[in-house]
């Protein structure tokens, strides 16, 4: 997989490795890719492979050759997406979503973000309950 910047113009590329043996892939975007990279170093710590993949254009992702999707992608290895937004549409690339699926709240950004579990213990809480840990 690319890395960035060589990455970037292909949509999504691997910005962390795994440690250990792949177990999990934790896909962010923007500001979000930060609390994966979090959640990522709790999880290493406790001997669980993760990856961490920045996404920021599923279009750009779409359109190259299923190797490279795969490489960044690899199948049947767990998702989960952290989306400062709506996981709709995330379905497609992450069996579980941290994201933002309610209307109407109002204060500093990291407070909201907070409240609203977009948080590096909220991505490993859903990274363990997704691979029953």
């Amino acid at each position: 997989a690319e890395r960035a910047p060589e990455g970037v113009p292909r949509g999504a590329y691997s910005l962390v490795d795994e440690g250990h043996d792949l177990a999990l892939v934790l896909i962010g975007t923007g500001s979000e890719v930060q609390h994966c990279v979090k959640a990522r170093d709790v999880l290493e710590a406790d001997g669980i492979g993760v990856r961490v993949v920045s996404m920021p254009s599923w279009d750009l992702f779409e359109a190259q050759d299923e190797a490279y999707r795969e490489s960044v992608l690899p199948p049947g290895i767990p998702r989960v997406s952290v989306e400062a937004a709506s996981s709709f549409g995330w379905e497609r690339y992450a069996d579980a979503s941290v994201a933002i699926d309610r209307f109407g709240a109002s204060a500093p950004g990291s407070t909201v973000m907070a409240e609203l579990g977009i948080t590096p213990d909220h991505v490993v809480e859903c990274a363990r309950a997704l691979l029953g840990r």
